[in-house]
């Protein structure tokens, strides 16, 4: 793993074309763009020479990173309203908002949910400074069902559940298109895109990644469709990047779906259900949240439209 902060240097030897495009795979962490301006503020150099993002690299060409300073974040605690729906010594299941990050990253040193739960009670460390408590996560612009650890002992516990596959994390979903299947399973390796590096997409290399779905409702007349979707593993938008894959994206994604979508406040995915054990009493915990106000009016909206003769 390259070390961000610190000064990073290589020589070409397989690597062709242009330099940014050359150097991707080196340096993961950035987009193609972000390289790119690495590369006008001199911040990357080839043979110690200050070049363009064009350059064509040659076998033997010493590429040298020294990256800019990182402003670091502030993590403190912020009055934010939560909306929790189970709590005590070890854990949380909050229900969180479409529009509210998770934890603080760059472009989002604040507002975050991690700041609203440190203001509420204390947190486990085992994430680090910035995810203190997160033991899953879910995008800015899906809802839904998360559980907190309180301390370092649920953390591990929780997390080891999670690697078991023992979790249950069911998903509310409204797709574009007809999914003729009542149910089914998407088993697709899930990486980095190759074409857009700030996406994921199903590629050969990447990690496992399974989605079960399961088939609520069709709406004809509109060509939607609403299922509901178990993930047996948890990579980096996964339901977005499955459904995409086999020709059903959801609908209101900025991302991943087509520009003529239903509106919302991004993608209409809902973590409705989520299940584990408890990490001290080990009893089985279930909760179930509805789907948020604009999902709801939206399906209303659907239905109507369904039953127009």
């Amino acid at each position: 793993m390259i070390d961000m902060t610190e000064r990073q240097s290589f020589k070409i030897t397989d690597q062709s074309g242009r330099l940014d495009k050359a150097i991707a795979d080196f340096f993961p962490k950035y987009s193609r763009s972000q390289l790119q301006e690495l590369i006008r503020q001199g911040n990357l150099t080839v043979n110690r020479q200050l070049v363009l993002p064009k350059y064509q690299v040659k076998t033997g060409d010493l590429i040298e990173l020294q990256p800019p300073k990182i402003k670091q974040l502030s993590l403190k605690p912020e009055k934010i309203p939560l909306a929790i729906i189970y709590e005590d010594q070890d854990l949380l299941v909050v229900n969180k908002p479409q529009g509210m990050v998770v934890h603080p990253a760059p472009g989002h040193p604040d507002q975050t949910l991690v700041n609203a739960l440190l203001y509420h009670c204390p947190l486990s460390t085992i994430n680090g400074t910035y995810r203190p408590g997160i033991v899953h996560r879910i995008d800015k612009d899906t809802s839904g069902l998360l559980m907190v650890a309180k301390n370092d002992q649920a953390h591990q516990a929780l997390a080891a559940q999670l690697k078991a596959k023992k979790n249950l994390r069911e998903y509310t979903a409204l797709v574009h298109g007809i999914i003729k299947e009542d149910h089914g399973t998407i088993n697709a390796p899930i990486g980095r895109s190759l074409r857009d590096r700030k996406k994921q997409a199903v590629v050969a290399n990447g990690r496992a990644a399974v989605t079960h779905f399961h088939v609520v409702r069709r709406f004809y007349q509109t060509q939607f469709t609403l299922i509901k979707c178990i993930l047996e593993t948890g990579r980096t938008h996964q339901i977005r990047v499955h459904l995409r894959y086999i020709g059903h994206p959801l609908a209101g994604d900025p991302l991943y779906g087509p520009a003529k979508t239903l509106k919302g406040h991004g993608q209409f995915l809902h973590a409705g259900r989520l299940g584990f054990e408890h990490p001290r009493t080990h009893q089985e915990m279930i909760f179930n949240v509805p789907v948020p106000e604009v999902f709801q009016k939206t399906l209303e909206r659907l239905d109507k439209q369904e039953n127009i003769k």
